[in-house]
């Protein structure tokens, strides 16, 4: 819970800054700042922790991280209005509470002010702003169902049949990247994640004026409220301001009179240009066009191979004047002209090389059959003859059918042990 010092803890507390400063001047030691506690000899600076600290400053939402990077404000609008979307549809599917996705989106808003769209994926972080959300407002949703919940919202943008998520590799490595942005946006938010929504401030004004019993308006409000939280309003104005626009805006568009000398918003410390600013930054949701998600994503693509190339052309790695980085065979080293599979494919068959053997062979048997030396007491002739034709007969497809399977197989082992040792006296011994 935020909670403030009491004002006789301010007034101790300032005392001793005081004494603190006055002694620090005249030692020369630097003058603390506002806040600090004198606690015995030791000086401590204050801290205070209150709502103001999640409300972001003028310069930070003048240039965000997402334009340092490159990417153009009216895209980074769509991202914020396309990831609140998300949000939104995946807690109805979780049946989470209203207040639970109203928080998702207020941290995924905050968040994206300090990273950039291009160097974190928004559907990641969407998923761990719904999933760190429900823990926070006490209605826990297991990974496995946020997970499940984005793949069928991803599905039914493409305009795909829904098919199960298969619970392999992929999902594994999804699931950590999830945990991994959750623990990104604490870190980055300073686990400051307490979020004052203005619903039930919506309520209390209404009782105020009196106009609680008029339904149509009340409902008018609130919806107002959810829809706001597509915007960055929840990050710049306080929560009382958001809820005044929207009953203004409510009683403007359903043309009922509220009280106006003076105006019953001065009541509840809002200005009339807090609220027109709210207002304009609503109305601006209902004229937007509707965007594909995938061409959001094609800009990101290519602003991240942006980067990446001038941070290449930084380290020296690739010269002014080379092709960026999608082209993948003009920014290789040694560029590949052909595939694995097409060099595999064009290797000769193994048919014709075996034919070339069979005719070497072939060849080398007629030069033996020219000489007539005996061998083991048999002519060379003759024996030149018989291996002739048992090679012919081994060599041939299609041996002949006359031959009985004892002489056919003798045949295949005189074969294989003439090719297995080459020399006449192994193949006599063996004979």
């Amino acid at each position: 819970r935020h909670t403030s010092p009491r004002p006789d803890q301010w007034a101790s507390a300032a005392a001793g800054s005081m004494a603190a400063g006055a002694a620090s001047a005249g030692s020369g030691a630097p003058v603390p700042g506002p806040g600090a506690v004198l606690i015995g000899d030791r000086l401590y600076s204050g801290v205070l922790i209150t709502l103001e600290n999640c409300l972001l400053p003028e310069h930070t939402l003048r240039f965000t991280p997402s334009m340092s990077s490159g990417l153009d404000p009216d895209t980074e609008t769509e991202l914020r209005v396309t990831g609140c979307e998300l949000i939104q549809a995946a807690g109805i599917l979780l049946r989470l509470p209203q207040v639970a996705m109203a928080t998702g989106q207020v941290l995924f808003q905050r968040f994206f002010y300090t990273k950039s769209f291009v160097k974190h994926s928004m559907e990641h972080v969407s998923m761990a702003c719904v999933h760190l959300a429900s823990k926070i407002e006490e209605a826990p949703r297991r990974i496995r169902d946020v997970i499940n919940v984005f793949h069928r919202l991803r599905h039914l943008r493409e305009k795909k049949k829904p098919v199960p998520l298969i619970l392999d590799q992929e999902y594994v490595n999804l699931k950590n990247q999830i945990i991994k942005a959750e623990r990104r946006v604490l870190k980055e938010l300073g686990f400051c994640v307490h979020v004052k929504h203005p619903h039930k401030i919506i309520v209390m004004y209404l009782q105020v004026l009196e106009c609680e019993r008029n339904q149509h308006l009340v409902q008018t409000s609130w919806n107002y409220m959810n829809d706001s939280l597509r915007t960055d309003v929840f990050v710049r104005f306080q929560p009382e301001s958001i809820a005044c626009a929207c009953i203004y805006l409510a009683a403007r568009t359903l043309e009922i009179p509220l009280p106006n000398r003076p105006h019953w918003f001065l009541l509840f410390g809002a200005t009339e240009e807090e609220i027109q600013e709210i207002c304009l930054k609503i109305l601006q949701l209902y004229t937007r066009k509707k965007v594909d998600l995938s061409d959001l994503e094609s800009k990101i693509e290519k602003k991240k191979l942006a980067i990446e190339e001038a941070k290449a052309q930084a380290k020296g790695l690739v010269p002014e004047g080379a092709p960026g980085l999608d082209n993948t065979a003009g920014f290789s080293p040694i560029p590949k002209n052909e595939s694995p599979k097409e060099a595999k494919g064009n290797k000769p068959s193994p048919l014709p090389v075996q034919a070339m053997k069979n005719a070497k062979r072939k060849t080398e048997g007629a030069k033996r059959m020219s000489s007539n030396s005996p061998v083991n007491g048999v002519q060379k002739g003759r024996e030149s003859r018989s291996r002739s034709g048992s090679r012919d007969q081994s060599y041939s497809r299609s041996p002949s059918r006359s031959a009985s399977p004892k002489h056919r197989y003798a045949l295949c082992i005189r074969a294989s042990l003439r090719v297995s040792f080459g020399s006449r006296s192994a193949y006599g011994a063996v004979k």
